[in-house]
């Protein structure tokens, strides 16, 4: 838990760990790869194996409490917080943390958007609630979590792993997708992503006045190939942010860089998230932002 490489958040925080597959997006779920390979989990991700798998761990619900910079805080990486296993008392606890944390924004993804359309939360605006639609088959995810009270809903294409074809995006506020990353890519090519598909889906969001973020294209490495790429064989990146409700997305950034050409790198954004209205930074947060990024910073934003 902690920072994180994964570019449309910057923590994450696992409350709950384990899941089990519900999709074909799962199949190579690299939460479940990263779990077996140093023994958090000793069985494969299965329905049969969920009980043993899914672990509560109420002694990380402090945890947000000692973040003094406001986030973007991906909820659950490695798990999936509206499974099944997971009781109501401790889901419960966990938005009890979120809402009264309002300077962060939590991220939940889910594939089970069904749960999360009954739950009643409470839904503040600093909780934004999406779901995974990664083929035709889970395009009726959209509909379901359309019936969410989340004041701000999302979706993740990620894995890309077809045309998705065409979307009534409405009551969605923001769109990432991305390919398909691992070791298994080379074995597997009929997972790869066409980047026509995630410009397919770029124009509808368009479209349709909706936020749109390309993640990554399909390879081994995962945040590799950041830029999409247009029907000429141009570059450009999309690393929008909903703003319907005053998320302000970045400090001292246009709240939507699109269009920008090969080359454009993404340390033109500067990575903090604020609320329009939220809390001045301290002092000593101040000093850091203007001592400018560490090293590993500044090699990571070079990648």
């Amino acid at each position: 838990m902690g920072k994180t490489i994964i570019a449309w958040t910057q923590q994450t925080w696992n409350p709950t760990t384990g899941c089990s597959h519900a999709s074909d997006g799962c199949r190579f779920c690299y939460a479940e790869t990263l779990s077996l390979r140093f023994g958090r989990s000793t069985l494969p991700w299965t329905a049969a194996h969920a009980a043993e798998n899914v672990v509560l761990h109420p002694e990380r619900l402090r945890i947000p409490y000692g973040w003094r910079q406001p986030s973007r805080v991906f909820v659950n990486s490695m798990s999936d917080l509206f499974h099944e296993r997971i009781p109501d008392a401790f889901l419960t606890q966990v938005f009890a943390v979120m809402a009264d944390l309002p300077q962060h924004v939590f991220q939940i993804l889910t594939k089970r958007p069904e749960r999360a359309a009954t739950w009643a939360g409470p839904w503040p605006p600093n909780i934004w609630m999406g779901a995974t639609v990664e083929d035709r088959k889970q395009v009726r995810r959209i509909a379901v979590l359309r019936q969410c009270a989340a004041q701000t809903r999302f979706l993740s294409c990620e894995p890309l792993l077809e045309d998705l074809g065409e979307l009534d995006l409405t009551g969605i506020h923001w769109v990432i997708a991305g390919g398909e990353s691992g070791m298994h890519m080379p074995r597997h090519r009929e997972r790869w992503m066409d980047h026509a598909w995630a410009r397919h889906l770029r124009d509808q969001c368009v479209a349709q006045d909706v936020a749109y973020f390309f993640k990554q294209s399909s390879g081994v490495r995962t945040e590799m190939g950041t830029q999409l790429q247009e029907e000429d064989g141009t570059l450009s990146t999309w690393q929008q942010y909903p703003t319907h409700l005053g998320y302000v997305p970045t400090a001292g950034a246009p709240a939507r860089m699109e269009g920008m050409e090969d080359g454009a790198a993404a340390q033109d954004a500067p990575p903090t998230g604020l609320w329009a209205d939220a809390p001045k930074p301290s002092r000593a947060a101040r000093t850091k932002r203007a001592r400018g990024p560490s090293a590993q910073a500044r090699t990571q934003t070079a990648r």
